[in-house]
């Protein structure tokens, strides 16, 4: 048969108090409550008997003596443990937020200001490259482009040249393929030079 080890109530002395009398000056009454020095010394304590401890804690007052600066200093650093915390983008390094770190192939991102998908990518070309001269042509656009603007472009083209929006025009359907091949061939391009 086991022996269950004995539950605490609230009120119960400290199992682990030491043998010694109350830090109260004047009681002779052995102490088994401890109790903080103060707010800055938290890990410190006094030793009270059971009627000093009530008085103790009822006169208790952690914000005593601080600015309200210091008291919403105080509850701010509460909120996470007292642990440091940091604004986004702001773990030593101010430009988190670039393409070099992650990649936004959705362009959620691209709106932000602090997002530049050129920044710490390879330098752009000034001249396009040959494979993409005749691409560039039928998309009617001209090097050096970004993503987005492309995508707003083939947008604006496929509205145009699409066969639903022609009636079924062979003519039309064509151009679209042709824009299509054309679309893919730049934005493979582009997805390709800013990957790290």
């Amino acid at each position: 048969m086991t022996t269950k080890k004995k539950r605490f109530r609230a009120f119960d002395p400290d199992p682990d108090r030491p043998e010694r009398c109350c830090d109260m000056p004047h009681c002779r009454e052995p102490a088994g409550y401890k109790a903080p020095k103060s707010p800055t010394k938290l890990n410190e304590y006094y030793w009270f008997c059971f009627d000093h401890i009530k008085e103790y804690n009822k006169n208790w007052d952690f914000c005593k003596g601080m600015t309200p600066a210091q008291i919403e200093q105080q509850l701010r650093s509460a909120s996470v443990w007292d642990k440091p915390s940091w604004k986004l983008g702001q773990l030593g390094k101010a430009d988190l937020l670039q393409e070099q770190f992650f990649k936004d192939s959705l362009g959620i991102f691209s709106k932000h200001s602090g997002f530049n998908t050129r920044k710490h990518s390879q330098p752009t070309p000034k001249s396009a490259p040959t494979e993409l001269k005749d691409s560039l042509k039928i998309l009617g656009l001209t090097w050096p482009i970004s993503l987005q603007d492309l995508k707003k472009r083939y947008t604006s083209l496929a509205r145009q040249y699409h066969p639903d929006s022609n009636g079924g025009d062979s003519q039309s359907e064509e151009q679209f393929k042709t824009i299509n091949a054309a679309y893919s061939q730049v934005r493979t391009h582009l997805i390709n030079s800013v990957e790290i």
